[in-house]
C-alpha cells in the first residue's frame, strides 16, 4: 500500500519531497550565482554549490529507493487498482513526460559533478578567479540551465500525474 505524501495530491512523501526540493532549488541556485557575481563572495558561492548537490544527491537516492519500494509511479499513480487515477492513454503520455524530463534529469548531475569536480581540482583554496574561471562559467551556465529544465519538467511531470 502506497502511503500519500504531505502535498495532498496522493503521491508517495518522497515524490512530494522531491517536488518541493526542485521548486526551492531554483531560488537557492540563484542566490549561489548572485553571491558570485555581485557580491563576489567565492567561498559563499562554493559553499552553496556543494551543500545544494550534496542534499539533492540524498535527496535523489531516498527518491529512487522509494520508487522501487513502491513498485514504480505508475503503482503511485494508480494505488488503487480499482479506480485508477489515469487510463492508459493518459499513462502513455505522462510517461511520454517523463521520459523527457528523465533526459534533464540524468544530464544534470554528470554535468553538476563535472563542473563541481573541476571547480575542487583547479580553483586555488581559498577559491578565487583563475585561469578555469571561463571554462567553470560556460559548465555552470550549461549545469544552470539543464538544472532549471529539470525542475521544469519534473514539475509538470508531477502536475499531470497527481494534480490534473
Amino acid at each position: 500500500m502506497v502511503e500519500n505524501g504531505f502535498l495532498g495530491n496522493g503521491a508517495s512523501f518522497m515524490l512530494d519531497f522531491v517536488v518541493t526540493a526542485l521548486v526551492l532549488v531554483v531560488p537557492v541556485l540563484v542566490f549561489s550565482l548572485f553571491t558570485v557575481k555581485i557580491w563576489k563572495n567565492y567561498s559563499l558561492h562554493k559553499f552553496l554549490q556543494i551543500t545544494l548537490a550534496i542534499v539533492l544527491l540524498i535527496a535523489v537516492l531516498a527518491f529512487e529507493v522509494d520508487m522501487r519500494l513502491h513498485g514504480g509511479w505508475i503503482a503511485i499513480v494508480n494505488k488503487d487498482a480499482t479506480a485508477p487515477r489515469l487510463d492508459a492513454e493518459q499513462l502513455s503520455f505522462v510517461s511520454k513526460l517523463l521520459y523527457f524530463h528523465l533526459l534533464f534529469a540524468i544530464s544534470t548531475p554528470l554535468l553538476w559533478a563535472t563542473t563541481i569536480f573541476l571547480a575542487l581540482k583547479r580553483f586555488p583554496s581559498p577559491p578565487m578567479p583563475s585561469a578555469h574561471s571561463k571554462l567553470h562559467k560556460r559548465l555552470g551556465w550549461i549545469s544552470t540551465i539543464d538544472l532549471v529544465l529539470t525542475s521544469v519538467t519534473g514539475l509538470v511531470f508531477y502536475y499531470f500525474a497527481f494534480m490534473k
